[in-house]
């Protein structure tokens, strides 16, 4: 680290920790998103510092009082009791944010010893460990009082105007690449009622995370336990299922999201079993009926909806994701599109799946 920047990070720290010495800052973990550091002060302590990336969250004054909240909350329901749950450091002034000498802002979170993080799902077992803590984080949330939380990124999950964008993609062909892309553009086009399955299907809204991989699940570094749910940045109003299909996405498939060889790209049925096992043991009696029934509408919609926004960049000119090749989000759209067959081939069982795991009452049809 050169010594601009050790500087400039140790005025930051003094923001937060003004009664002890900067000691060291090492980058941290695989975000892409934020620069992260693990701090080390003087009295020994240690804290996870980040600067907020305002070109993806540009109201992070919105972004932090969303996560002080959600991140109040939960300590409240893990005073007392063996749960674990991520804390901001305060800045001096109170607030829980700082803004450096050059403008940037910047938040800091009290590190937790004995965790870590993985970046793909190793076995089934591990599948419901996720899963269930994804569920009891929503659980939790159910009971976070008004007001609602700001949207983070408006329109996250609005598939439909995803579809919107798309075509508009398609019709500027600004990087004159709809010639490469015909089957895909098909592929998405037929598929365009799904877009509104879960936007019609009369479901609350609720608190939700909506990016629930399992590197946003701490684990504890001895007993492989779920320890606590983490990067908060997206957590805002939605649909419960967008949760659980991002897991059934991210989850299932045993290769990476820009794998060539799409012989490799299925949907593992014991893990999408494990992942519902997990959810609904996690989420408990709060989820309604209808929202049970919709887990593997999830799935596909989510998937899907990714698949969209991949080939949306590709004919953009790859303006979004970071690419190392030219062919890098039309392959991303690929593996998406392959899962969705996937997942659609498989939907029938794992629909029965989903109807083995509700209560009694659910089954009668009678609301939890």
């Amino acid at each position: 680290m050169e010594v601009t920047e050790s500087a400039a990070l140790e005025s930051v720290v003094r923001q937060f920790c003004p009664c002890d010495e900067f000691l060291s800052a090492a980058p941290f973990g695989t975000g892409l998103i934020h620069r992260s550091f693990c701090v080390t002060v003087s009295s020994g302590a240690q804290f996870v510092l980040q600067r907020i990336n305002t070109r993806v969250f540009p109201h992070p004054i919105a972004l932090m009082e969303n996560i002080d909240r959600v991140t109040a909350h939960l300590s409240q329901i893990a005073a007392g009791t063996h749960r674990r749950a991520l804390e901001l450091v305060p800045a001096a002034d109170g607030r829980s944010w700082a803004i450096a000498p050059d403008g940037a802002y910047w938040r800091m979170y009290r590190y937790l010893a004995g965790t870590r993080t993985v970046d793909r799902i190793e076995s089934a077992e591990q599948c419901f460990i996720v899963a269930c803590a994804f569920g009891d984080f929503q659980q939790q949330l159910s009971s976070l009082p008004p007001p609602r939380l700001h949207d983070t990124i408006p329109g996250f999950h609005d598939t439909p105007r995803r579809m919107a964008v798309l075509e508009r993609a398609i019709q500027a062909d600004a990087a004159n690449r709809v010639r490469h892309a015909g089957p895909e553009i098909d592929f998405a086009r037929r598929r365009e009622p799904l877009a509104h399955v879960l936007l019609d299907a009369g479901m609350p809204e609720r608190v939700t995370h909506n990016d629930t991989k399992i590197n946003n699940v701490l684990l504890d570094a001895a007993t492989g336990e779920a320890v606590c749910v983490i990067d908060l940045d997206t957590v805002m109003p939605g649909l419960a299922v967008y949760d659980f299909g991002d897991m059934v996405r991210t989850a299932t498939c045993p290769a990476p999201e820009d794998e060539t060889d799409l012989s490799r790209i299925h949907s593992r049925f014991d893990y999408f079993e494990a992942l519902a096992r997990g959810y609904l043991a996690g989420a408990g009696p709060f989820l309604t009926r209808n929202e049970k029934e919709h887990l593997t509408a999830a799935g596909k919609l989510i998937t899907f909806e990714q698949g969209v926004r991949f080939l949306t960049d590709y004919l953009s000119g790859d303006t979004y994701y970071p690419v190392s090749r030219h062919t890098h989000n039309l392959d991303r759209t690929r593996t998406q599109f392959r899962l969705l067959e996937s997942i659609e081939s498989q939907e029938r069982p794992m629909e029965q799946v989903v109807r083995s795991l509700l209560s009694p009452a659910d089954r009668r049809g009678i609301p939890m």
